[in-house]
């Protein structure tokens, strides 16, 4: 589908009853996936290598074919229509079936394949489990690209069916529909870490002083508390004193070397940090529920050989960071992420 469209030829009027595919000329379905992708001419032309008066002479046709404006000026600049935003992720489907169709790649070799997958996933990963997975990347497949994207619960789903994402590395509450799988990667447990030379905490770190201690908490709205809390609720022992709510789990642990505060983070995070910052880890001084992290991607990809190596390479960059994780090869029943 990449590649430059020389010429947008004229169409008939788009008939919902009886749809005729020779009768549309299929470049313009092109123009119309880059159009819904944007939402701007300009960068819509730029992405399948046409002028800018080229695209708008297609944005004209499009809009008389499909008897909808498609896209209209709003606040922040150009929006789709309902029935732009209709067409959007059943277009892209099609478009990258037809890609795929068209393309006829040969068997998937990781030492010799050259590609570019997407993985969707939040700081976590990114942190934690990035780099061993780089080193991993560059022993087995150095010419394969990541691109890393944040992960958004409610657009994951549609984005994976297109194809537009390959994998998402997720914690619950995952989300469900046609068409979903997911394998459960490890489970996670938690630490305490505060900075080394910490004034009221030497080699060990009892619950009392952990509750008098003010507290970061890895919140990604913002607010609300962490599966601390609930547990000092639970045992009827005073709130804790959030001094510092971060919506990253990778600026915590920085805070904490700048700080008096005590961090509650998932142990991996903290492995990773403690390795060039001068910090001291403890066990919690009191249970804080595990968590499950999943890699979440669409049955329709099951069969490709490419996108099931990118699967057990995520499982065995997982296992490379973390040696002694508890990884299983699938599990549908995930439990809820606790804050910390």
């Amino acid at each position: 589908m990449h590649g430059h469209m020389r010429r947008i030829h004229e169409t008939r009027k788009w008939d919902p009853d009886e749809v005729d595919l020779a009768g549309i000329n299929l470049n313009l379905l092109v123009a119309l996936d880059a159009l819904l992708k944007e939402a701007h001419v300009t960068r819509a032309a730029a992405r399948v290598g046409l002028t800018q008066s080229a695209m708008s002479h297609a944005l004209g046709q499009l809009r008389e074919l499909l008897d909808d404006a498609l896209l209209i000026r709003g606040r922040g600049g150009m929006v789709l229509t309902p029935r732009a935003e209709q067409l959007a992720a059943p277009l892209r489907r099609g478009l990258v079936e037809l890609q795929r169709a068209l393309r006829n790649e040969p068997a998937f070799e990781p030492a010799t394949a050259s590609r570019r997958f997407t993985v969707a996933t939040r700081d976590y990963f990114g942190s934690a489990l990035l780099p061993s997975a780089l080193e991993l990347l560059g022993r087995e497949a150095p010419g394969v690209d990541l691109t890393v994207l944040h992960v958004e619960n409610t657009t994951y789903p549609a984005l994976l069916e297109s194809g537009e994402v390959d994998l998402v590395v997720v914690t619950p509450p995952v989300e469900t529909g046609p068409g979903l799988r997911q394998q459960k990667l490890f489970t996670e447990d938690f630490v305490c870490v505060v900075r080394k030379g910490h004034p009221r905490v030497r080699k060990t770190l009892d619950l009392d002083t952990y509750v008098k201690l003010s507290h970061v908490l890895i919140s990604p709205r913002g607010d609300g508390v962490g599966a601390v809390d609930r547990v000092l609720a639970q045992r009827g022992l005073p709130p804790r004193r959030i001094a510092l709510r971060v919506p990253y789990f990778l600026i915590a642990p920085l805070v904490v070397t700048r700080s008096d505060h005590v961090l509650t983070a998932p142990r991996r995070l903290i492995a990773a940090f403690s390795q060039a910052y001068p910090l001291q880890v403890f066990a919690p001084p009191l249970p804080v529920p595990s968590f499950d992290m999943i890699q979440v991607w669409h049955e329709r990809f099951d069969g490709d050989p490419a996108h099931q190596w990118l699967r057990g390479f995520v499982a065995r960059a997982v296992g490379a960071s973390h040696p002694g994780s508890r990884n299983t090869r699938s599990s549908r029943r995930v439990r809820r992420t606790p804050g910390s």
